[in-house]
């Protein structure tokens, strides 16, 4: 079953973009995959035209073979954007080998686990004393419909282009305590800082938190500095939720090894797809260490993602933006008339072979990537800060 084409396909899709990654084979196997590099997809799809060149006549079948070359046939191996376009890749090669075989990809990875996939809540109202009522009036109402678990966001500034992270932090703590209040204890209550932070403001954040207000804080720093975390780890005993920016089981490997987090957050289209992610979450495991997926793209990653979750038995939750409050717009039904649907605050995984992911291919095609471009924010000083 020979490989014929490799290409990347740019699309908008509701307020986004998505690249696409499509794989064909001789016999005529489609698979799809995708890449979670967004807003730099223009040099994902340049890494996959380097690698579509070697990988025709190759055979799908051989995918941990093909990842490995795909990994080390550069002496610069590895890296984000490389690691983006073998995600995408890989899971492509997941979906041709379960349609050839008549089974869905979670067969593929050692069978379902479960029958459905849980997920937490995305509040997008935020976590600001002035917004307060708003955001009460958000997190009730995703209570009333049944969702155990609400990730928030901190406050922000009305100005979208300044964050200033001390002003961020007393306000943002104020509002989840009293929030926790509102809530009662039963809800699990996460926060996610979006790698904004240094060590020292997220050590103050953390101390201005009534105790037990957070279930969980996800990537408050940067996670290029593992010895960072490492610091901030003994400052504080709330959850932490990391690894959404890892792109290899090596960038993994002291988070895991050191206890650094509680959450591990594997990213499919990221960390070199479902061969590389597999292996990660067998690693924590052996840790005791959850993973919480992260799936914040379209219909493709949603799929790979739950196929991902439904193999673990560590898993916690998903990550979804198709709540009832989300704008995203990213599963779009007339591009994608056949995906995975979240029911309630669960998904259940269709019983097709591959993904079960439908493509309207020429519709996709028609949808014009917009400029898009992460905000770029400065604190009020002027100096640049982190998105």
């Amino acid at each position: 079953m020979k490989i014929e084409s490799v290409e990347a396909i740019l699309g908008c899709v509701g307020k986004r973009n998505q690249l696409l990654v499509k794989v064909v084979t001789e016999c005529g196997y489609v698979g799809w995959g995708e890449s979670g590099l967004s807003n730099r997809e223009q040099a994902v799809m340049g890494a996959v035209s380097h690698f579509a060149s070697f990988l025709r006549g190759k055979d799908a079948r051989q995918i941990g073979r093909i990842w490995q070359e795909l990994y080390r046939s550069h002496y610069f191996e590895g890296g984000r954007v490389i690691t983006a376009a073998i995600s995408a890749i890989d899971i492509a090669l997941y979906d041709i080998l379960g349609k050839s075989l008549q089974v869905p990809v979670y067969q593929l990875l050692g069978g379902k686990q479960r029958d459905t996939i849980p997920c937490f809540a995305c509040c997008y109202t935020e976590a600001d004393p002035d917004r307060f009522d708003e955001l009460v009036k958000e997190a009730k109402a995703l209570v009333a419909l049944g969702w155990t678990t609400i990730r928030v966001i901190p406050s922000r500034f009305d100005d979208p282009k300044i964050f200033e992270p001390t002003e961020s932090i007393t306000r943002t703590a104020r509002c989840l305590n009293e929030l926790r209040k509102v809530l009662g204890p039963d809800i699990i209550l996460g926060i996610d800082y979006h790698h904004r932070l240094s060590v020292a403001e997220t050590a103050s954040f953390c101390q201005r938190l009534e105790p037990q207000t957070l279930d969980f804080l996800e990537e408050p720093i940067r996670n290029e500095s593992p010895e960072a975390y490492a610091a901030l780890r003994k400052m504080t005993n709330i959850p932490f939720a990391i690894g959404e920016e890892f792109s290899s089981k090596w960038a993994a490997k002291p988070y895991i090894e050191q206890g650094l987090t509680q959450y591990l957050r594997v990213d499919v289209c990221n960390i070199g797809g479902l061969t590389e992610a597999m292996k990660v979450a067998g690693w924590a495991e052996s840790h005791y260490i959850d993973v919480m997926p992260h799936n914040p793209l379209g219909p493709v990653c949603t799929a790979a993602t739950n196929h991902f979750a439904a193999a673990l038995p560590n898993f916690s939750l998903m990550e979804t933006h198709q709540g009832p409050f989300s704008e995203f717009g990213a599963h779009d039904k007339s591009l994608f008339p056949e995906q995975h649907d979240l029911v309630g605050n669960v998904f259940s995984i269709p019983d097709v072979p591959g993904l079960g992911v439908e493509v309207n291919e020429d519709a996709f095609r028609k949808a014009t990537p917009v400029e898009l471009e992460a905000p770029h924010l400065s604190k009020q000083d002027g100096s640049h800060t982190n998105w």
